[in-house]
């Protein structure tokens, strides 16, 4: 595939008919082609999806899977083919304004230092003040146990988006929303991909951890903005998403951590997931509080995949918001904003 342009914006669809006809429009339509090309990585859809954008979007890239890695290694496969400076990896549930991507190209040209950058990631719904979406907001951090929250959302609760976040220079922050991911591919590369073994959710903290371990720093431009559905893949009230959530938080403190403070932070992080469990049953959540049981099950099982490769330093000490409890600020103290 020749490269045209520096930017590659690369969507992964796995049987998202609906979703690439509602969004992928909006994504065309609003991409500089100057700047950076549309590309859909189509992890082996058995629907109408290659037809739709053989018909439909005949200037759209496609990178044709075999079969449905996931949405890491999707991403890893497709990626591996491309010849492009940086990466947008993009959600299919994504639609853009016109004018969103030259922000995050013009401050990666300008900072080599910067591994990775998102935009501001606002929620796609029809109320009349914008919301910040869970997934992303303005940028993420964890806390002092690894739990990951965002400027302009903490758990659940989800700011309205006043421009009260917004500003020249771009923030700080410890990780990238995967919804809206530009990376140098170079980095990507260097920092081993998105963790297959994840298969979906908290992978892209995960990356972004390791991104500042190659000494890279990661940014939140506020002066790009698009607007996520989410959820489009699995709902927020899903088992398997209650699972995926669990299970690979635990992997990523444990991956990512010294073995020393790995451990202790993990003790902690372990009896508050038990408090968890006992909130989904007091609240007659049984499926979700089973698949946190199954989430600390796998997660023992499987931790040792990673040994030997923990770092030396904990990078997390470092990072910007990493003090906060914010288990105590949101429950005990009732902070409902960043």
């Amino acid at each position: 595939m020749e490269e045209l342009n520096k930017v590659a914006v690369v969507i992964l669809n796995w049987n998202g008919a609906p979703l690439l006809r509602r969004y992928l429009p909006s994504v065309v339509a609003n991409t500089n082609r100057q700047v950076a090309d549309v590309i859909v990585a189509d992890n082996g859809s058995t629907d109408q999806s290659l037809a739709l954008l053989a018909v439909q979007f005949p200037e759209v890239k496609v990178i044709h899977l075999e079969e449905n890695f996931g949405f890491a290694e999707g991403y890893n496969r497709a990626l591996a083919q491309l010849p492009y400076r940086y990466t947008v990896l993009l959600n299919s549930d994504v639609r853009t304004p016109a004018g969103w991507v030259e922000p995050l190209y013009e401050y990666m040209e300008k900072h080599p230092e910067v591994g990775a950058c998102q935009p501001k990631l606002l929620k796609d719904y029809d109320g009349e003040q914008p919301l910040f979406e869970y997934s992303g907001a303005v940028g993420g951090y964890l806390d002092c146990h690894g739990y990951p929250f965002c400027r302009g959302r903490l758990f659940a609760s989800v700011e309205a988006d006043y421009g009260q976040y917004d500003r020249e220079e771009p923030y700080d922050v410890f990780w990238a929303t995967g919804a809206a991911l530009m990376v140098r591919t170079e980095v990507y590369r260097q920092a081993g991909g998105l963790d297959s073994f994840f298969f979906a959710h908290m992978e892209e903290i995960d990356l972004c951890w390791r991104i500042h371990l190659l000494g890279y720093k990661v940014k939140c431009v506020t002066q790009s903005y698009v607007y996520h559905y989410g959820g489009a893949s699995l709902p927020s009230s899903s088992p398997r998403k209650t699972y995926l959530n669990f299970r690979n938080n635990l992997f990523l403190l444990y991956k990512n951590l010294p073995k020393a403070d790995g451990k202790r932070m993990l003790l902690v992080r372990r009896l508050y997931d038990t408090l968890s469990i006992v909130m989904f049953i007091v609240t007659f959540q049984w499926a979700n509080a089973r698949a946190v049981i199954r989430a600390h099950n796998h997660y023992r099982r499987s931790c040792h995949r990673y040994d030997g490769i923990q770092p030396e330093v904990n990078l997390l000490k470092t990072m910007p918001e990493a003090q906060r409890n914010i288990v105590v600020e949101y429950y005990l103290k009732g902070r409902r904003k960043f």
